[in-house]
């Protein structure tokens, strides 16, 4: 057995940078699939800051102040970019940064505003990872079922936020389309009844979120879907999972019933004008 992987600096940087990296790869698609829609990314002082639209969760920064200490004439810089594209501010910020950036948040006029739970598994060769539903069959798509994926995906979405159901099948539609994305799609009977994103960047692997269309709910397709991104992680060299929850949510329980650890817990801070 290796080392144990301590929750500190150098594992939050190992985290950060892989969810700042799968969110690149994303922006970049969407500029490269609808050039005239303005997506961007910058890096400033160590941190990535990304305009995918002025409704997108990926417009925001990621890594701020975890690489380099952030200044206020980082600020300046990252603000004007947003500034430019008139969309709001937003920063995740890892607990494992230098307490000074929380006063310098709050000195600019920055309100926390949101939690996210960060969780990580270490995964091995030869490990065994079994779904409890064996009925349910889960692959990566085919590159001719982007679109299937979305609308499953969005399916899925929108029981929960209804009012996201379009913007989810377009966001989904981009997303199964990323550099470094393996989308997975979880069928039963030989209909598909859900689908989670999923993305590797050097031996590192991300799990985005999944979701189930209303009538396969409580079948296992959740669990079949995790146990079957973390076995492609093994088979193609990961030796690092990585996910987020809310705190205290049904998705950050089943993570750590499935061997995921939490590392931290991340603060989405908003810059109010």
């Amino acid at each position: 057995m290796g080392d144990m992987i301590l929750s500190d600096k150098s594992l939050s940087q190992k985290l950060e940078l892989t969810e700042a990296r799968a969110n690149v790869d994303f922006v970049e698609t969407r500029a490269r699939l609808d050039p005239g829609y303005g997506a961007a990314w910058t890096e400033v002082g160590g941190a990535f800051a990304m305009f995918d639209g002025q409704e997108s969760p990926l417009t925001q920064t990621f890594c701020l102040g975890i690489f380099e200490d952030t200044t206020a004439l980082h600020l300046d810089e990252i603000e004007a970019f947003f500034g430019e594209r008139d969309a709001p501010i937003f920063h995740e910020v890892s607990p494992m940064t230098d307490p000074s950036l929380m006063a310098l948040l709050g000195e600019r006029g920055y309100l926390p505003i949101e939690m996210t739970t960060v969780l990580y598994r270490e995964i091995s060769s030869g490990e065994a990872i079994v779904p409890r539903n064996r009925n349910i069959i889960t692959r990566p798509i085919m590159k001719d079922e982007a679109d299937k994926w979305a609308a499953v995906s969005a399916k899925g979405w929108a029981t929960v936020h209804e009012s996201l159901a379009d913007f989810m099948l377009a966001f989904g539609k981009i997303a199964a389309r990323t550099r470094g994305g393996v989308p997975f799609i979880a069928e039963l009977d030989g209909q598909a009844i859900a689908a989670g994103g999923f993305s590797i960047y050097d031996d590192n692997c991300i799990l985005a979120g999944a979701s189930t269309i209303p009538e396969a709910r409580n079948l296992g397709a959740q669990n079949a879907l995790l146990a079957a991104r973390l076995s492609y992680a093994v088979e193609n060299g990961c030796s690092l999972a990585i996910m987020g929850a809310l705190p205290g949510s049904q998705s950050q329980k089943n993570a750590q019933r499935n061997g995921f650890n939490i590392a931290y817990t991340r603060t989405k801070w908003q810059l109010m004008r």
